[in-house]
This record gives structure tokens, sequence and C-alpha cells, in this order.
């Protein structure tokens, strides 16, 4: 397990000889202790990414040679898929089989950049006058990419892969909570021939390394993932260097469910909408908006359902509710739901709870009878909370859904198409699930309206962050 800085292709502590300790969230222990950055760190990793980019090496190196490396490193995560989950689950605290997925969509995510390294090209137009004009994708410079602790792993290699695609050279800011992946992936690209320089990782606080990296002039664009209010603050910090920023932030997302939805797959789809990843999903369905007529049997079996959810050892086979993030996250989640016990009916759940005595647990909670204006509605928990909202008819529906800051993402439950389409249409949000909630795909834009940010993650409108279009003229 490395727990020092990744710059420039070595190891290293933090100058200063700092460093932090990693807890098990499930048994409260502590994992390991790891290097501390400084800004000065900062400025040495920063100073390396710009050397690898102005290097002959990294300028002369093939678009396809790129790619090849990327596929090499997918290959490699591959192979040492079942270490780095168990790393992901031990310091996560989601169960295995979630980081199983999680981590099997980051290998994916590289091959797939991996085969774009090398179709980035531009256009010939036709202009007026005796002339050949064209455009080229050339890489913007180096990136800064911030990634939140929820999905370590996966939500690194949204930004790295296509960073690195495009031509870019990354540092990576892992949570502190969840640096140990990140560590891993560091390894992986060393050995997959990466050179130094290209993928860099800095662990330590946000004030300082994420900080240090929006505001150095020396760092071209930055990719962050994590809550609408440091996101606010870092436009501002990033402003003074004209910085390009792609910002994937909060979400309160409705997940509706019609009276002509099946209404058997609607429930698991409601289910795993919040309670996947223990609700710490930006995406998470965490507005259940039931119509009234089929209200009722929904919470019952939503209810029910939830019971059997107990939290359970993360690395057991038989768990699907695993350990919330932090000591932190826990008070933050157990806040929300004694604010909830005062609006709303509690029907699930509702307590912390612990496996051996130990570990930072919340039950799979339900809240029925919410309306908009309570706080377990309007403000974004993070945590394994469900409310349900009732409504009557379509519009009502649509408004309700719409009634909110966010607009990451949403899902509809019926079984009328028109009626499906016409609402997706309607919702402001990035992402629709239509009779399906939280799937995902390398291929697939994903990002928010509103006040869940701009720029897109994944897909090849992803590529546009991470690249310039320089025009072209040539008289003829």
């Amino acid at each position: 397990m490395k727990n020092d800085l990744f710059i420039n292709n070595e190891w290293s502590p933090a100058s200063s000889g700092d460093r932090f300790e990693v807890i098990n969230p499930a048994t409260e222990e502590v994992i390991t202790e790891v290097a501390s950055a400084t800004p000065d760190d900062v400025e040495r990793a920063v100073a390396a990414a710009r050397a690898c980019f102005e290097s002959d090496e990294w300028q002369n190196m093939d678009a396809r040679q790129r790619g090849k490396l990327l596929v090499k490193a997918a290959d490699l995560l591959k192979e040492r898929m079942n270490d780095v989950c168990e790393l992901e689950t031990l310091h996560n605290g989601k169960p295995l089989f979630e980081s199983r997925i999680d981590a099997s969509m980051a290998s994916e995510t590289l091959r797939y950049y991996g085969g774009w390294a090398d179709k980035l090209g531009g256009e010939t137009i036709p202009v007026n006058g005796p002339f050949l004009t064209f455009t080229q994708r050339e890489p913007v410079g180096v990136v800064g990419g911030i990634v939140p602790w929820n999905f370590p792993l996966n939500l690194a290699a949204w930004k790295f892969a296509p960073a690195l695609a495009a031509g870019c050279p990354i540092i990576i800011k892992p949570a502190s909570e969840t640096p140990l992946t990140a560590l891993a992936m560091a390894e992986i690209m060393k050995d997959a021939g990466m050179p130094a320089g290209a993928f860099q990782v800095l662990t330590g606080g946000g004030s300082t390394v994420g900080a240090g990296l929006v505001k150095h002039p020396g760092v071209d664009k930055i990719s962050f993932t994590g809550s609408t209010e440091v996101g606010k603050g870092l436009m501002r910090d990033a402003a003074d260097t004209l910085k390009r920023i792609t910002l994937e932030l909060g979400g309160k997302s409705p997940n509706i469910i019609f009276g002509d939805a099946d209404i058997k797959s609607a429930v698991r789809g409601a289910l795993n909408g919040i309670f996947y990843g223990k609700g710490e999903v930006c995406a998470a369905g965490s507005r259940l908006l039931v119509e009234r007529s089929v209200h009722d049997q929904v919470v019952e079996e939503l209810a029910a359902r939830a019971a059997r959810m107990v939290p359970g050892d993360p690395f057991s086979k038989d768990t699907r509710l695993g350990a919330v993030v932090s000591k932190k996250q826990q008070e933050s989640v157990l806040s929300y739901i004694e604010a909830g016990k005062k609006e709303a009916e509690l029907v699930a759940g509702g307590n912390a709870a612990q496996v051996n005595g130990k570990g930072y647990f919340v039950e799979a909670t339900i809240f029925d009878q919410a309306t908009p204006g309570m706080k377990i509605v309007d403000e974004e928990i993070f945590g394994p909370v469900l409310s349900v909202i009732s409504f009557d008819g379509v519009e009502e529906g649509i408004e309700l859904a719409n009634k909110t800051q966010y607009g990451l993402a949403s899902g509809i439950w019926t079984q009328d198409i028109k009626k499906a389409f016409r609402i997706a249409k309607a919702i402001k949000a990035g992402t629709v699930w239509i009779n399906t909630y939280n799937f995902y795909d390398p291929a697939a834009p994903f990002g928010g309206y509103k006040a869940s940010g701009f720029g897109r993650d994944l897909g090849r409108v992803a590529l546009e962050g991470y690249t310039e279009h320089k025009t072209v003229w040539v008289s003829l």
C-alpha cells in the first residue's frame, strides 16, 4: 500500500513530513497514514506536469501511442482488480460488490478514451477566397482533477482518462477520506509506461492542495466533482487566472413513479436509486415522487424492503448497505433524519447502526408525507435517506420534479412511452432514466443543469473540455 505523494513518477513524503490518518469507517480503525502535501509540493507537481507537457517526449508522442498507454493501464487495473477493490471498500465503507462495479467502470473508461486518443481531428472549412482553412485540436495544458470520496477511483478515471487521451498531463487530488485507490492507480500508470509528470497524485487538505491547484497559474484546467458550495468558491478562485473549469456538483434528483408503472420494477428502481452507494451519490434519487393512485402500495413495499436492508460488514457478500464514509458524514446524515422526524412521517429506519459494536452506519431511512420546503426535501443529504412526495397527474409531477435548485439527474417510471418522452423533455436535468435508475457508461455524457454545475464528464463531449480548437488559414 503506497502512502506517499506521487510526483514525477517518484514516491516522496510531503516536504513538511506531515501525514494524516485514513480511517476504515466500518471499524473506526486507522488503515494507514498518508502524506499531507504542502504548497511546496503543489509547486513541485505543477512544475513536473508543465515540464512533461512541454517535453519533446510528450509533444512528439503519437496520439495512438497515448491511447495504447491508456489501454495498457486498463489491462493492469483489471489484473489488480481484487486488491484495488479491497482498498476502495476499506476506506470508503461501500460493499465490496459495489467497489467491483466502480473499478470495472474505471477500467472501461480508460479503455474507452484510449480508443478516442487518435480520433480528435479537426475539419476543413469552405471559406470565401483562395484559402485552405482548417481546424485542429490541441490539448489545453496541465489539468487539476479534484475528486470526492464517494466514488474515489471511478470519478478520478472520469477525469484522468479523457485528459490524458487529449494530451493533457493531470494532477489528481483525491479526497482525504479516500486517497488509497488514487495512489494505487499511480503505480498502475507508472507500470503502464506513462511518462514522468503525466499522471501525479497529491494527497492532503482541500484548502492547501485543491485551492493550490485552482489558483496556480501553471494549471490550465480544473475538473471538479463535489458540493455546490465548494464549486462556487472554486469558480471564484479560478477567475484570476481565467482557468477553464468543469463542475459536477450536488443534486436532489426526482425519481417519479406514475400510476401506470410496473410497480415492482419501480420500487426496486427507487431502492437502487437511493440506497446504492449508501445514498452517497450525487445523482441519488432522493426525492421519490409517487402518483397518489399508487402511493400507499409503493410506500408499503418500500418500507418492507428497506427494513430488510440491514447495514453489514462491507466485505460480506450478503451486505447491500455499508458504512457511510466518516463519523462527520454520519453525524450530518443523522441531523437531517432528526429534522425529518419533526417534518414528515418516518416509515423505515431513522437510526444510527453499528456492526460488531463499531462503525459509521445509518439505517435505510424513508420518510413519507414529505413536501417542498422541508429540509429533507430541499437540501442534499448525501446519505441513505428517501423522501416520498405525493402528486396528482403529469403536470404536477413535472412541476415538483423541477422544484429544486439542482438539475443533475431524474427517473421516470411509466409504461406510456409517449408520456415518458414528454416528461423527459420537460425535466431540467442532465440525465433522465426511463424505467431504470443509476446506470452509467463511459460513452454516455454525465453532468448537470442549474446548481448541479456545467460541463460534462464521459462521452465524446468530455474531450471538448480538454482541448483547444485552432484555426489555420493557408493562402493559395
